[in-house]
């Protein structure tokens, strides 16, 4: 999951300049997605979330001697850990923008809390794209268990990187 995790701290981080919408607004009045959705961000997302999963192939690939050689390759070939960890990375931020859209419908604005959906639709993105993309990879790797633990564990996890990056003024707002 690290490469879904790691790309929408590192797009409020490093994002900034122009908007993916453009500025442009709907019939309702409303912007599409609004100012927090950037291309730098999504850039930088993307790119965090590959350096990231190319790290835990690298490891699990036995590319670092201290943890050996006989570690598991997740049934899939490097070319394929690629377009998987790309899918997880760009859906995780595609998951954050589709539910920014429909935030914008709801007349929410930006960095206005929307409890559960906040915290999980990155993952939400993160597992329809990559599912979509490669249903076998996915079932064989995200068991009923792991699903759970996910759903768990990440809206913990997202607080606390949330509470961290206002902290450090990278976010307005601590949620």
């Amino acid at each position: 999951m690290l490469p879904a995790y790691v790309p929408n701290p590192c797009a409020a981080a490093f994002g900034g300049g122009r908007p993916i919408d453009g500025g442009r607004v709907l019939g309702d009045g409303r912007r599409i997605l609004g100012d927090g959705k950037t291309f730098r961000g999504l850039f930088a997302g993307i790119t965090c979330g590959l350096i990231i999963g190319f790290l835990q192939v690298k490891l699990v690939s036995g590319g670092f001697a201290v943890f050996g050689t006989d570690l598991p390759s997740f049934g899939i070939d490097h070319a394929g850990s690629i377009k998987v960890i790309f899918t997880l990375a760009f859906g995780s931020l595609f998951g954050d923008m589709f539910m920014s859209f429909f935030k914008r419908r709801l007349g929410l604005k930006r960095g206005a809390p929307l409890p559960v959906v906040d915290q999980l639709d990155f993952v939400f993105g993160a597992w329809v794209l990559t599912y979509l993309a490669y249903p076998r990879w996915f079932a064989d790797n995200f068991s009923f268990g792991i699903i759970i633990t996910v759903l768990l564990i990440t809206p913990l996890l997202h607080l606390v990187t949330n509470i961290f990056g206002y902290a450090i003024g990278v976010k307005k707002e601590p949620w």
